[in-house]
């Protein structure tokens, strides 16, 4: 999937059958986008690994062209219940 017209729902799709035992939401557009992801996954990952493991399902869209910014929040359910 390199569609250069990817959509945030395009991405949240891609990210929730990735990331199957996570909440995932996806927000923007324009290539622009907001990565919100909540789940064990991340559990004793440091920042850096969590959006590495994040980026591996993002990069074909990326090297495509059809995403060039992102940010992300990728937390586990204890962070988030704390945040």
């Amino acid at each position: 999937m390199t569609d250069v017209n990817v959509d945030a729902r395009a991405l949240e799709q891609l990210l929730q059958s990735s990331f199957a035992d996570c909440e995932v939401r996806v927000e923007g557009g324009g290539g622009k986008y907001q990565v919100v992801m909540v789940g064990e996954t991340f559990a004793g990952l440091n920042a850096v690994k969590r959006q590495q493991l994040v980026y591996q399902h993002l990069n074909v869209h990326i090297r495509s062209g059809a995403v060039h910014a992102v940010s992300m929040h990728l937390t586990t359910p204890e962070e988030s219940a704390t945040a």
